[in-house]
């Protein structure tokens, strides 16, 4: 990550804007996950990948070592996403709501 930033909040806060609205462009799964191939790295992708494996453990209330078992991801992790999913910004619950209804319905 970068740490000597250049740039204002704002201006940060609107590069933020622009990446959402060009994710919002992809159609379909595989449109998706070829821009998020383009944009991140093999590391990259698998992290996130690794953390939204960790949200659906979650929701079956595995304890967090059993998920590192499982996963390989560290306990400080499975615990920042496991306080992300409980107060964080909102997205992995609402990920995971629209997904559970997507399922049963």
């Amino acid at each position: 990550m970068k740490t000597n930033r250049q740039f204002s909040p704002r201006h940060e806060a609107q590069t933020e804007r622009n990446l959402v609205s060009a994710l919002l462009t992809a159609r379909t799964p595989e449109e998706l996950r070829a821009f998020l191939k383009d944009l991140c790295t093999p590391a990259e992708l698998q992290a996130m990948a690794d953390r939204w494996a960790v949200v659906e453990y979650l929701q079956q209330d595995l304890p967090y070592r059993e998920i590192h078992r499982i996963t390989g991801v560290s306990v400080t992790t499975i615990g920042r996403v496991a306080r992300y999913l409980a107060t964080g910004a909102g997205g992995y619950a609402l990920a995971v709501k629209r997904l559970e209804n997507s399922r049963n319905g």
